[in-house]
């Protein structure tokens, strides 16, 4: 019997992530995460706060917080056919990765899904959680062997934490969680990516 798929309810935090169809890739080119971002920004960013997120060839991690329920409600969201908030933002979801791959097949000549049916997600429930989560995320490619350190991978959001640029990533919140921008990079570079990949699912 398949598993019970968790709902994505209003105010709470969530490690989403998904892969690519057996060996396929999801991004190609730099153009490709661009354009994911884009994506991201028009169906996600208006029903979740983002605290970290890494695109990998093959597959990527997000680290988000549903937004309350009266801030959902204020955005003036379409909610025909939907019993509850939590399952318009899981078609929120659902529609970034459609849209994609939509754009991603016909620019690649290709047919059918991209992404492995179903999204996945867990709750977050506790600060150590909190903040090893979005360093596991940050480090993504380094466990993997794509880069020797977090700032050389371009595809994630440690760079929205460590510049002085704008963002849509809820920065300020984030850096409070490890007590600033300092104590940031250095429990950053503290934690160990294999050690730290045993505690997340994905």
């Amino acid at each position: 019997m398949p598993q019970k798929r968790i709902p994505l309810e209003p105010g709470q935090i969530y490690h989403i992530w998904t892969h690519a169809n057996g060996d396929e890739n999801l991004f190609r080119e730099d153009e490709n995460y661009r354009y994911f971002l884009e994506k991201y920004a028009y169906y996600v960013y208006p029903i979740v706060e983002t605290f970290a997120y890494c695109l990998m060839p093959n597959h990527l991690h997000l680290m988000v917080r549903v937004r309350k329920e009266a801030d959902l409600l204020k955005r003036d969201l379409d909610l025909t056919g939907f019993q509850n908030l939590s399952g318009l933002v899981s078609k929120r979801f659902s529609n970034l990765f459609n849209a994609y791959t939509k754009a991603y097949n016909k620019k690649y000549n290709r047919m059918g899904s991209l992404f492995i049916r179903g999204f996945q997600r867990k709750k977050i429930t506790n600060r150590e959680y909190f903040s090893r989560l979005i360093v596991y995320i940050h480090n993504n490619p380094v466990h993997h062997g794509f880069v020797e350190h977090t700032n050389n991978w371009p595809h994630t959001s440690w760079h929205a934490y460590v510049l002085n640029r704008g963002t849509k990533i809820n920065r300020e919140e984030g850096l409070k969680w490890f007590g600033g921008k300092k104590a940031f990079k250095q429990v950053h570079k503290n934690l160990n990516p294999p050690n730290l990949v045993s505690v997340f699912d994905g």
